[in-house]
């Protein structure tokens, strides 16, 4: 039995760069250790109300931070050319050694739409992505290399910044052919929280994947992310569900909306069921614990935590006295 790891996940859709650094480095203080930021071109929905860069913030936080950091996840495939987030990563590995991890994902047309041009469906930003990954994996070499694949080009050319150690990649996956590929092709797999037998059945996925590329499922992260409200009272813990976070209770797939606006009339439709079985919302820091520490029984290996209101700071230092000292692996 050891502490586990449970990190704070920096939602950049609901605080804009300086407020979002600021709660990363009271989650560190109050023993949270790591931070996973969300990769946003736009908020889920408008009353979220912000969006910055994901990589200057990552910078940010790591200045103020001294444990593990990444994105998650980033998508390599629409708005930013691989090549961009293979800079983007190596210079932060190289500013943060052995701190940094790549979190990558096949994308959603609310952030990636906005540069136009054809969005295509899940199989298809699936295949993208892991040919991003071929060419992530190129340039974290240092050496010079180029790619002519079904989907990407690269001429000759090398990353001239690069880390003593490449970051590991984790990909964001939930479905059993992603999950199984994930363990073939990447360094952990990140999945959101939802019933047990999911998460158990993708990782027993992942683990076939890693087995049939010849590597030990065992000693690869994997890595959940997990959204829940809390507050003083059960009322103000529901309220902050359903005004901040409805996108938590819409049962259906979300990857192809491509506005905040068209979420926010969705959004009108949500109602506190709805969350049930796929947050936990409650005053009780008890009952949180239990939720997370089921996940960790599952062989989580890593949790970052979202609270889903706006009371962050109180929050943090909740969770940082009544539930991580609690938590074991």
């Amino acid at each position: 039995m050891s502490a586990a790891h449970i990190g704070y996940a920096a939602m950049l859709e609901q605080f804009g760069p300086i407020e979002v650094t600021e709660y990363s480095a009271l989650a560190e203080q109050h023993g949270f250790t790591g931070t996973m930021a969300a990769d946003h071109f736009q908020p889920w929905v408008p009353q979220q109300g912000n969006a910055p860069f994901v990589w200057n913030v990552l910078t940010a936080i790591g200045e103020r931070t001294g444990t593990d950091l990444g994105p998650g996840v980033t998508c390599p495939s629409f708005r930013m050319h691989p090549a961009m987030v293979a800079q983007a990563s190596a210079t932060l590995a190289a500013m943060y050694p052995d701190r940094h991890w790549l979190g990558l994902g096949s994308g959603e047309a609310l952030n990636e739409h906005i540069v136009g041009g054809y969005w295509p469906e899940a199989p298809t930003r699936v295949a993208m992505m892991f040919e991003a990954i071929e060419v992530i994996n190129k340039l974290f070499t240092g050496k010079d290399v180029k790619h002519a694949g079904k989907y990407f080009t690269l001429e000759t050319t090398r990353l001239w910044t690069v880390p003593a150690t490449p970051p590991p990649i984790y990909i964001a996956a939930a479905g059993p052919y992603t999950s199984r590929k994930t363990g073939e092709l990447a360094d952990g797999i990140i999945t959101p929280g939802a019933a047990h037998s999911k998460v158990s059945g993708v990782f027993e996925n992942f683990a076939a994947g890693a087995r049939k590329a010849g590597k030990d499922p065992d000693t690869m992260p994997k890595i959940l992310q997990l959204h829940l409200s809390w507050a003083p009272t059960d009322e103000e813990a529901l309220a902050n569900a359903v005004t901040e976070w409805p996108n938590g209770g819409m049962k259906f797939p979300k990857q192809d909306i491509r506005s905040p606006f068209d979420f926010e009339q969705m959004a009108k439709l949500v109602r506190p069921e709805d969350f049930e079985g796929r947050m936990v919302i409650s005053s009780d820091p008890d009952v949180h614990r239990a939720s997370i520490q089921a996940f960790l029984d599952l062989g989580v290996d890593r949790v970052y935590l979202h609270n889903v209101g706006r009371n962050q700071a109180e929050w943090i230092e909740v969770f940082g006295r009544e539930v991580l000292p609690k938590l074991t692996r």
